[in-house]
């Protein structure tokens, strides 16, 4: 049924949010150099790599690591970056990622493929086996604000506790935390 739901509505958003990702890449292309896409290589279901599509908000040459460990990241930041991170908008090309079957709607964020930390916390709690999500609850409980022990932990819940109606929760508490921008540090 999950699968289902995930295809269904990743073909209806691609659908309905088709037009505007079109405008946001040019915008993108019009403000900055290099593409409008940023392909990411990221941990997907037991640990295989996968890459993921991401609008592109920093700029090219900007060190592959997470934002949090950058020395002044907003200086990283292309002209439309913060706005497209403040709202999430960089995400939308994994509506794709969704519909082939590489991520979820819900669960864990897909790690960097070298965040070594939060691999292994995963790994040695089983959360490595959930396809990765858009959005999942250590997004709704916290996001970018929470340290990465703590992060896992609420993906463990997740894991232990998952369910349709829980993912339609989560999916509903992620619409309210990108709207008021919870938990987003850049």
């Amino acid at each position: 049924m999950k699968r289902w739901f995930d295809i269904s509505l990743s073909l209806c958003l691609l659908a309905i949010f088709g037009i505007p990702m079109l405008l946001l890449a040019l915008a993108i292309k019009l403000t900055s150099e290099g593409p409008a896409l940023y392909w990411s290589d990221r941990v997907g279901i037991n640990n295989t790599i996968f890459r993921m599509p991401k609008f592109r908000t920093m700029k090219i040459n900007t060190p592959i690591v997470a934002t949090h460990l950058l020395t002044s990241p907003a200086r990283y930041l292309t002209p439309i970056g913060k706005v497209l991170r403040k709202y999430s908008l960089d995400e939308l090309p994994q509506l794709f990622s969704v519909a082939v079957g590489h991520m979820s709607f819900v669960g864990p964020r897909p790690a960097l493929f070298n965040q070594y930390d939060l691999i292994q916390l995963r790994t040695e709690k089983g959360v490595h086996t959930l396809m990765p999500g858009i959005t999942g609850w250590a997004q709704i409980n916290g996001r970018d604000d929470l340290p990465i022990p703590q992060k896992v932990d609420l993906d463990e819940y997740y894991l232990q506790n998952q369910s349709f109606v829980m993912d339609l929760k989560t999916l509903w508490l992620t619409i309210f935390s990108v709207l008021a921008t919870k938990g987003i540090t850049h």
